[in-house]
């Protein structure tokens, strides 16, 4: 089944890229988008448009049509079908193979499912009624796939076969918990991303001049509105922005502690050395990362590279877990 492992490690690389691809959409300058999907306009190729995006978006608040913003999208959502193909063919092998595959069908029919579940978001998102949520769900179903694929990848691989792994009985639960405050801080930076809050702290580590400043928690965490504004016709004011950013720092804290303490714990426990070690470096370079916003101007590279980190960080977990519980 060579070529079925190959097959899935294809679609954990292309998973990873769409991460960085994603953040680079959404973030690479002002503009509306495609409004429909899977076409651009009624066309597959957005130059194909012509006018009829800024005819029918020009006198819209958030700007005209940005051709070079459908491009990227339209790109993405190519190589989003592509993702979804090789899922359909990951599942039908894994059928057809049963026999020597390690596990079931249930993990890429999952696949599936979220794959379908992220077409819908997509449909969703062409529309203004709740995007922030949309956004941010869409963002952390891009994540959960890689996650999940990479789990897929570690099974098939006869080298990460329980007999290589030391009992660590003592880490299960404190690795779940880590998983799962990983995925809370991701999503948390999601809609961070997709609230455009990112420089709502130009300061750190105060933010505005204070520890803690003046935020509107209701309004920033409010699910059910569009992008940038509380209602229709107001705008989302700087505090609710604030109470976004600030609370992705506070968990950066929780999370960076939480994980310090865990690799300490892995340092001293045979065989899980090296894991200890990459948590320790990935956590490091978020935080590089994240800090280079306040003396860059929040460049879309670093964007694209938090993003990246943040699923280096997420697989760390996963690799972590799934050590574990083989064992």
């Amino acid at each position: 089944m060579t070529f079925y492992r190959n097959l899935v490690l294809a679609a954990l690389i292309l998973a990873f890229t769409m991460v960085g691809l994603g953040t680079y959409a959404r973030q690479s300058g002002p503009g509306v988008g495609c409004s429909d999907w899977p076409d651009c306009y009624g066309k597959p190729v957005p130059h194909q448009t012509a006018g009829a995006g800024n005819t029918e978006f020009g006198a819209r608040l958030d700007g005209p049509v940005s051709r070079s913003r459908t491009w990227k999208q339209t790109a993405h959502l190519y190589l989003a079908g592509s993702l979804g193909g090789l899922l359909a063919l990951i599942a039908v092998l894994n059928w057809r193979g049963r026999r020597e595959t390690q596990g079931g069908l249930g993990l890429p029919l999952l696949l599936l499912a979220l794959m379908a579940f992220q077409a819908l978001l997509s449909v969703g998102g062409a529309t203004p009624v709740a995007r922030p949520l949309v956004d941010g769900l869409h963002r952390l179903g891009g994540m959960a796939t890689f996650a999940l694929l990479l789990w897929l990848w570690l099974r098939e691989r006869p080298q990460f076969s329980h007999a290589y792994f030391a009992r660590a009985d003592h880490l299960r639960s404190g690795a779940m918990i880590g998983l799962l405050l990983v995925i809370a801080q991701i999503a948390l930076g999601g809609w961070v991303s997709t609230n455009y809050a990112a420089l709502a702290c130009s300061d750190f580590p105060l933010c505005q001049g204070r520890w803690v400043p003046l935020m509107d928690f209701a309004n920033g965490f409010a699910l059910l509105r569009g992008q940038g504004e509380t209602t229709p016709d107001t705008a989302l004011p700087m505090a609710a922005l604030t109470a976004i950013h600030w609370t992705h720092r506070l968990m950066a804290l929780m999370v960076t502690l939480y994980l310090g303490g865990l690799m300490l714990r892995l340092m001293r426990s045979p065989g899980y050395v090296d894991l200890g070690l990459m948590v320790g470096a990935l956590l490091a370079l978020q935080w590089v990362l994240g800090l280079s916003y306040f003396f860059t101007g929040l460049p879309l590279v670093l964007t694209m590279a938090h993003s990246a980190g943040a699923a280096l960080l997420l697989s760390s977990m996963v690799l972590l877990n799934y050590r574990i519980r083989r064992r």
